[in-house]
């Protein structure tokens, strides 16, 4: 099956790529005129209803823009601090933006809990079926950032199935297969291999 995923971030295409493609599935960026969708997003309503609404506004683009014989995927993400209630999740990238990473460590500092988890929601539709998977990763903020590789929160996140180095110390690729968003994808491509598919 050929997914054209609807993210602008080609780190997360070039990943969901390697997880599907032994499986016999295409992944490609979705790109309307060389340019990635830009989704109005519910963030105060969490991960799983920015998924659901990015799949929404896909499915409508690629009905307005023709396009037929193809399945979309959409991928939400975000940090979940112990210390805090549900947060940043959804709003991961705008708190990054807004204080940075040694922001989010200043607010760790003292006796607050350094657990964390990345999760991530990923949908599939092929206009007619939706598949959804959910992905968790374990981890705990690191006292200082650590690494040049990755993006977002990987310079502070130490996995619990790791070996103590933060996702930004990690060659690329590396640790593909333990990440929040490998186990939605991995769950995916369980969930397309089914019977009905």
């Amino acid at each position: 099956m050929k997914i054209l995923f609807a993210t602008s971030n080609e780190n997360k295409v070039a990943e969901a790529s390697m997880l599907l493609v032994e499986s016999g599935h295409v992944v490609e960026q979705l790109l309307v005129g060389g340019v990635p969708l830009k989704f109005d997003e519910p963030k105060e309503l969490g991960i799983k209803a920015v998924a659901r609404s990015k799949m929404s506004q896909a499915l409508f683009l690629l009905a307005q823009e023709g396009i037929k014989e193809v399945a979309v995927m959409v991928e939400d993400s975000g940090v979940f601090l112990d210390a805090f209630d549900e947060w940043p999740g959804s709003e991961s990238a705008d708190v990054e933006a807004e204080i940075g990473l040694e922001g989010v460590l200043s607010l760790l500092e003292g006796e607050m809990s350094r657990g964390a988890e990345y999760r991530a929601v990923a949908l599939v539709s092929d206009g007619n079926s939706t598949w959804s998977a959910e992905g968790i990763c374990r981890g705990i903020i690191a006292e200082s950032a650590k690494g040049e590789g990755g993006f977002g929160y990987d310079p502070i996140f130490i996995p619990d199935e790791g070996d103590g180095r933060t996702f930004g110390e990690w060659e690329e690729g590396k640790y593909t297969g333990i990440t929040h968003r490998a186990k939605a994808m991995n769950s995916l491509v369980e969930l397309l291999k089914a019977p009905s598919r």
